[in-house]
């Protein structure tokens, strides 16, 4: 017969090597069990199978099972507490033929899960090491570094007050002082609590504060980068940008008006804006000396120079828009005469 996929919770039993010292509160797991499904099934086998590796375990199972958990004793346990009537599970007669190959099946799955307590997971390294004889040998076989080893043992030997730490205290400080003598140990928890906080302090110290942006100022203009002066006069760059100049607008004379544009142009203003524009009359192409000169200020009355300014000032797409208004000013201008 095919092995069950799904079997009821009370014709499992609880595994009596199970790692953990204690499943903690499952209220949440079954709630979640309850609400969204149970998404990893359960590694159990057969209770024959596992009685022929541990002979003398049968009145540690519980009473009318048929078999026993090896990976996933939380879930099993939540599932009984969410009142389910099935749960699904992998049998697997092969975790193990005696009792520390068995314990090393259910070791490995709490280890690759990352899910043990600090001194479960010490606990039972240290029943394995019992079985492979060394540090270096057991950490091969768990595919671990021997300081990986090393340090979860060290929490062992700890002295029970600082034992009672975990889990307050930082874990890597107190596995570096549980190979110290216990007389010792308080003292050198202290001393890298100390270091680490000055170390802490130091790091804060030299950081380099970011300097607060500078506020953004109206009317200011914006140097030219070099590189971009060269591309559009053809030539180097002229000595004059090298420092921004404030903008400035030269004011019409006394009894002058500076023109607007005719109905056709100002009507192509977005969001029905009508304001005056300057209107710039009709001149030749810039020849490559006019390029070269560097305007002072707007020049209102030099078709040239007021071009070469809004080339050097102007983002291109705005520039773009203007263009457009220009063209559309002077076809409105040449239409009458047309």
């Amino acid at each position: 017969m095919a092995p069950p996929t799904e079997l009821p919770p009370h014709r499992i039993s609880l595994n009596p090597d199970n790692p953990r010292s204690s499943l903690g509160d499952l209220t949440d797991l079954a709630g979640s069990l309850r609400t969204h499904g149970q998404k990893q099934a359960i590694t159990v086998m057969n209770r024959d199978a596992y009685l022929k590796a541990n002979p003398d375990r049968e009145t540690d199972l519980e009473p009318d099972t048929t078999y026993v958990v090896i990976d996933g004793s939380s879930r099993l346990a939540a599932a009984r507490e969410a009142n389910l009537h099935v749960v699904k599970v992998m049998v697997s007669d092969d975790q193990g033929t005696n009792a520390e190959e068995l314990l090393e099946s259910a070791l490995v799955a709490n280890i690759h899960r990352q899910d043990l307590e600090e001194l479960d997971e010490a606990r039972a390294l240290q029943r394995l090491l019992a079985i492979h004889g060394s540090q270096r040998a057991l950490a091969k076989r768990l595919h671990r570094s021997q300081g990986w080893v090393s340090q979860r043992l060290a929490l062992l030997n700890l002295a029970p007050e600082l034992q009672s730490l975990i889990g307050t205290e930082p874990i890597d400080l107190l596995r570096a002082v549980g190979n110290k003598p216990q007389e010792q140990q308080q003292a050198a928890l202290a001393e890298l609590k100390a270091a680490r906080m000055r170390t802490s302090a130091e790091a804060a110290a030299t950081k380099p504060d970011r300097p607060a942006p500078e506020p953004k100022q109206h009317n200011e203009s914006v140097a030219v980068p070099e590189e971009d002066d060269a591309a559009i006069t053809g030539g180097a760059k002229p000595r004059e940008l090298q420092q921004p100049r404030e903008f400035q607008q030269e004011a019409p004379q006394q009894g002058e008006r500076e023109p607007e544009l005719g109905a056709a142009a100002s009507a192509s203003v977005p969001d029905g804006r009508r304001e005056p524009v300057p209107s710039v009359p009709e001149q030749s192409a810039v020849d490559s000396t006019t390029r070269n000169q560097q305007p002072k200020r707007f020049p209102y009355r030099d078709g040239a120079e007021a071009a070469l300014h809004l080339i050097h000032k102007m983002p291109a797409e705005e520039f773009n828009k203007m263009l457009d208004l220009l063209i559309k000013h002077r076809d409105s201008q040449r239409a009458p005469s047309a």
